[in-house]
């Protein structure tokens, strides 16, 4: 009987081959796997740098709102600014034009009190020298008679007045006259007309010669009515001549033509204008230019 080697004993049929796929298998899903898990990185790096742009537009975007925001917001309190300026200058107006009106109420009083009738206008600014108080002869220039009388007394009364109302100059007791910071007369203008008759040249010239004439002899009755000055220090009291270019009376009779060769005085008012509509205007200038910016980071 031969007995064989067990290690000499051939292999059973299929053993090594089965080992072999075994093994080949197990690495093809490990490349797999490896291969799957590269990818998997590719996506998330890819996810991550996605996330990480849209995060940077995303904050570019809140920074470029948050500016607008803050232009508005600026924008904002600089109308709220200008409006509470405009209205504080309304109100130095209203107080002005106020002013005027007492001022000419008080003028017409005394001069009433004086039996000179002379009239405000309906806009509250001229006080007219009514013929009844000062007429000029045709053609003429002179004060004559009663008419030279009444500027007189009308003289008396404008330098007792106007003091109260200007600007108190360096030589004045503070206390007799307007501070700065108040509204005060700038001009009195003593205004000469004519009637529509006549040669229109000649009319310019003979309006401003009554208003000169009127003018010489209110200050050479009451010469402290040169001494009231304005803001910029200057006299209060300028003639102007309008010819018949501004009747108050167009009817064309000869009543109307007497009402219309007439003195005027015309009250010009001041306010302090260093809270004047310049600083107003600055506002609107820095406004105009936060919305230019405004609008640039809109586009």
């Amino acid at each position: 009987m031969t007995y064989h080697d067990a290690a000499s004993e051939p292999p059973s049929e299929g053993s090594s081959d089965a080992h072999g796929d075994g093994e080949n298998y197990f690495i093809s899903m490990t490349d797999m796997m490896v291969g799957m898990l590269f990818i998997f990185i590719i996506l998330l790096m890819s996810f991550a740098l996605l996330f990480r742009q849209q995060t940077d537009v995303q904050v570019a975007k809140t920074k470029v709102q948050s500016k607008k925001i803050e232009v508005a917001e600026s924008v904002g309190r600089e109308l709220d600014e200008t409006e509470l300026r405009i209205r504080k200058r309304l109100d130095e107006i209203r107080e002005a034009s106020e002013l005027r009106l007492r001022l000419l109420t008080e003028i017409r009083n005394q001069l009433s009190r004086e039996g000179l009738i002379v009239e405000i206008s309906p806009s509250g600014d001229v006080l007219r020298l009514t013929e009844a108080a000062v007429q000029f002869p045709v053609n003429n220039f002179a004060l004559l008679g009663d008419a030279k009388k009444n500027v007189g007394k009308i003289a008396r009364v404008l330098s007792r007045v106007l003091p109260a109302y200007s600007i108190c100059p360096h030589s004045r007791v503070q206390s007799a006259c307007r501070t700065p910071d108040q509204a005060s007369v700038e001009t009195v203008f003593i205004e000469g007309h004519t009637d529509e008759t006549g040669n229109d040249d000649q009319n310019w010239s003979l309006s401003a010669q009554r208003a000169a004439s009127t003018y010489r002899e209110l200050t050479a009755v009451a010469p402290e009515l040169r001494k009231i000055v304005n803001r910029r220090e200057e006299e209060i009291l300028s003639i102007s001549g309008y010819s018949s270019t501004r009747p108050i009376d167009p009817s064309g009779s000869p009543v109307a033509w007497s009402r219309n060769r007439r003195i005027d005085l015309r009250f010009v008012m001041d306010t302090d204008p260093r809270s004047g509509l310049e600083e107003v205007r600055s506002l609107l200038q820095r406004m105009r230019a936060a919305i230019q910016e405004l609008k640039g980071r809109t586009e």
